[in-house]
């Protein structure tokens, strides 16, 4: 900086309030400063700014599954506001385990992130006690957490579940699989909670045996389809509480002989990009992904500005039904075939 402001007669708090963007620096006095700055090739040096000021303008972001299109999406989405407002992206995936989130907790802590968003891979004490002890900003994605009363953006998981499973029985089937998250996670709670009110509200009694739980995972769609599908009388109808799990669920209906939705029909959680390519297209529950990741990093931003209200706030978004050739009524899906 002082070769900087020798090379533009200017002084060093000049360079500085242009540099940091700290105060108003006229037209010439800007020219002169940026043609000294490619003259010399100076570069901000970002580690030692940020042990001058506290703050490294870096957010750290952890979602629950890289793999996930549903993950990458949003992460697209938060990075395009952050990298707007002159934050970088530290990404790590917990991959649905929860020793590994608490580690990547501490390492983006460590590394001195301004702010956490994190979609957690269950609620375990530990990662609770990280959470409530930083004086970090942190906000909630995809997921809540019980005991942390912070800023979280969800959907609204039980009515997007009901809608979908409310046109299930609409076309006639009182028999529908169901493959569940994980009851450690609220999503998993929350869809599974849809998924028997309509039932309710339609009058069927809940079968604990149409259910089965996984872990958002495709070999735990594929496991849970297999059970059900190879049960004395199976479904009429399978629903997946995500989009990985449909896909072994789809699998697993191949590998049986079967046909979809002629022998049976198939809805999902949580649109993505191949679903309209599947064969058949597959009827979905479309999540708002650029909202809920810019919805997200915004909250963020409001915390580490300064200007968010003091009490958290739980922004909670919709999920709208995509129709597409998966589910057939009741009449072309027959209730039992011999294995």
């Amino acid at each position: 900086m002082i070769d900087v402001a020798r090379s533009a007669g200017v002084s060093i708090a000049t360079v500085s309030a242009f540099i940091n963007d700290t105060s108003n620096v006229s037209a010439e006095l800007t020219r002169r400063i940026e043609a000294a700055i490619s003259e010399i090739g100076y570069e901000r040096n970002a580690i030692a700014r940020s042990l001058k000021t506290g703050a490294t303008r870096t957010v750290g972001l952890m979602v629950a599954d890289i793999r996930n299109p549903f993950f990458m999406d949003v992460v697209a989405s938060i990075q395009k506001v952050l990298n707007k407002a002159g934050y970088a992206v530290m990404l790590c995936s917990n991959e649905e385990d929860t020793a590994m989130q608490d580690e990547q907790i501490k390492l983006m802590l460590d590394r001195m992130v301004d702010g956490l968003i994190i979609a957690p891979a269950g609620e375990d004490e530990i990662m609770k006690r990280l959470v409530k002890s930083t004086r970090k900003p942190v906000v909630l994605l995809d997921r809540t957490c019980d005991e942390l009363d912070i800023d979280a953006v969800v959907l609204d998981n039980a009515q997007a579940v009901s809608d979908a499973t409310n046109y299930l029985l609409g076309l006639g089937h009182r028999r529908i699989g169901y493959l569940s998250g994980s009851s450690g996670k609220s999503t998993g709670r929350d869809r599974l909670v849809g998924y028997r009110n309509a039932l309710a509200a339609a009058g069927i009694p809940y079968e604990p045996g149409l259910v089965r739980e996984g872990n958002f995972r495709e070999a735990d769609g594929y496991r849970a389809a297999m059970e059900l599908l190879t049960a004395p009388e199976r479904p009429t109808a399978l629903f997946s509480a995500n989009n990985l799990m449909v896909i072994g669920a789809m699998r697993a209906i191949r590998d049986m002989g079967l046909e979809c939705p002629a022998d049976i029909s198939v809805a999902s959680m949580d649109d993505f990009p191949w679903a309209d390519v599947f064969s058949p297209r597959l009827t979905t529950v479309a999540q708002p992904v650029e909202a809920i990741g810019e919805q997200a990093a915004r909250l963020l931003l409001e915390r580490l500005n300064g200007t968010a209200p003091a009490a958290p706030r739980l922004l909670t978004l919709h999920g709208r039904l995509v129709v597409r050739n998966s589910c057939a009524p009741i009449a072309v899906a027959p209730v039992s075939r011999s294995a």
